[in-house]
């Protein structure tokens, strides 16, 4: 990047508590440029630790996907704002920001695909008119990024041209995800689970597609096992019912939206103690894909956001001040199966006091809201843990994805040191076997998952972890890198070398093959 580098304008559809979200904020912290961020809808946690990081986040206050008044806010934005470069992230994003970008007189437009599956698109079912609206609005745009080469293989099945896209991985900092012996005792004890208990570990957005439902079909079939399931969504209310109904509910845990770690935080240094309490967070992630709304009431005004937050209202705006907070609790049902009867539990940070075990609290944590006793049914603190130490507390993971476009939990998991089950992970797929030795894929039905567990289960689980290989070809400083590689093909007007026919984005100066990477003929 040269000192006259273009200023870059990141759009997305929302900044909730997703996966891409959380990625734009990690990659943020490593590309060489100088970015703003522009939040169609949604402008939730990651919003506010965008914020933390030092960077401009404006809110358009878009209602859902036929809201057209946001068009012309979005083009302003992007005039007023001299970018050279506009990056988009997911579907909605993507069709506006290059539609806008276009009309802003801004030709280098990169998108990135973060979520498309043989049958959905950020979890939603893929339609005729949604193909075609993309494919239409693709062609406005200069590059594509796919975060997997199966997401460019389904591009180019799409018609996507070959040559207008790059495959670069999402990325991850690993370190934040070590083991922490310190972490697993603290989180178990505030769990009230048994330090030599067999736990079962899955991160997700709960919808269908996540295939949670396997993972508590598991429990049940394997009685020696309790399972921890980090997340929240729709399908939530009825995975808890199937716990109770399968008689499960007292060994599966359900943790609610946890802060991936650090990079979540909404303010203080970097550093895995450093991360801030799980609070009450907005309804829905803020992907609204397809046919997805904003939760919001359209018409109304936009409503006020937190100190020094952008808005760009309008007629379009949205109230969303009065959406929903959803607390973060453990447990699903109460005795018998009968209503959730929700028990809060103390996370890592108060896991000795409140469950009288002596463990230690995890040092910096702050007191506040996220501390405080909550009315309701046996009110108490609020759950206070963030993914890496979920990762430290379990002895394996699974993710019973049926489809996915990378697997960045899996990723996450292998960072761990952690054994790993999974159905379909393109990030491993796309590996040589000998660098992710600790994953093992299981088969398209629930008995070969109950198979795999049994077999893990009956093993003791090692005294330490360390990560593959394969998870150095995920660190977020080489994604950046490729991304900035990327805009500077696109601001130079390059197109991809003749013996780089599918677009792959490789490092300039590498004359080797990256011996991660799986060789493809």
């Amino acid at each position: 990047m040269t000192a006259a580098a273009p200023r870059v304008l990141q759009v997305i559809t929302g900044l909730g508590t997703g996966g891409a979200e959380q990625q734009l904020r990690l990659l943020l912290r490593h590309l060489p440029y100088a970015c703003d961020v522009v939040t169609l809808t949604n402008p939730g946690p990651v919003a506010d630790g965008l914020r933390a990081d030092g960077v401009e986040v404006t809110d358009l206050g878009m209602c859902g996907n036929r809201d057209l008044a946001a068009l012309p806010r979005l083009v302003r934005l992007i005039r007023d704002g001299g970018y050279g470069l506009v990056h988009t992230h997911l579907y909605r994003a993507c069709v506006y920001g290059r539609i806008a970008a276009r009309l802003a007189g801004v030709r280098a437009v990169v998108a990135t695909e973060h979520s498309l599956g043989d049958r959905e698109i950020e979890g939603r079912p893929l339609t005729r008119g949604t193909r075609a609206l993309y494919r239409g609005t693709e062609r406005l745009g200069a590059a594509t990024v796919a975060v997997s080469d199966t997401v460019a293989a389904r591009l180019a099945d799409w018609g996507v041209p070959p040559e207008r896209t790059h495959t670069v991985p999402n990325g991850i900092d690993a370190r934040q995800f070590r083991f922490d012996p310190a972490a697993r005792s603290a989180v178990r004890s505030g769990l009230g689970v048994a330090p030599d208990a067999y736990l079962l570990g899955g991160v997700g957005r709960l919808v269908p597609g996540k295939g949670f439902d396997a993972l508590i079909r598991t429990a049940a079939a394997v009685p020696a096992v309790t399972v921890v399931i980090a997340g929240e969504g729709p399908e939530g209310p009825a995975l808890k019912r199937l716990a109770a109904e399968l008689g499960v509910a007292d060994r599966v845990r359900f943790l609610g939206d946890c802060a991936p770690g650090p990079t979540a935080d909404t303010g203080g240094p970097a550093g895995r103690g450093s991360c801030g309490p799980v609070t009450d967070h907005t309804v829905g992630t803020g992907s609204a894909g397809p046919g997805g709304s904003a939760p919001a009431d359209p018409g109304a005004a936009v409503a006020a956001g937190p100190p020094g937050a952008a808005r760009v209202g309008g007629s379009g705006g949205c109230d969303r001040a009065a959406v929903a907070a959803v607390p973060v609790w453990a447990g699903a049902t109460g005795p018998g199966g009968t209503a959730a009867q929700e028990t809060p539990v103390a996370g890592a940070a108060e896991a000795g006091a409140a469950a009288g075990a002596g463990a230690p609290a995890r040092p910096g944590a702050p007191a506040g809201p996220g501390a405080a006793a909550r009315s309701g049914p046996s009110a108490g603190p609020r759950l206070r843990i963030t993914v890496p130490e979920v990762l430290s507390a379990v002895d394996a993971f699974v993710s019973a994805s049926r489809e996915e476009a990378f697997g960045l939990a899996v990723v996450e998991a292998l960072a761990a040191g952690l054994p790993v089950l999974y159905r379909t992970c393109p990030a491993v797929q796309d590996l040589s076997p000998e660098l992710v030795p600790g994953a093992v894929r299981f088969g398209p039905d629930d008995a070969s998952l109950t198979a795999a567990v049994r077999e893990l289960a009956a093993r003791r689980p090692p005294r330490s972890r360390t990560a593959p290989g394969g998870v150095a070809h995920y660190d977020i400083r080489r994604t950046a890198g490729l991304v900035a590689e990327v805009y500077e093909r696109v601001l130079a007007g390059d197109r991809p070398h003749p013996s780089n026919p599918r677009g792959r984005t490789l490092p300039r100066q590498k004359t080797q093959p990256d011996p991660t990477e799986r060789v493809h003929r």
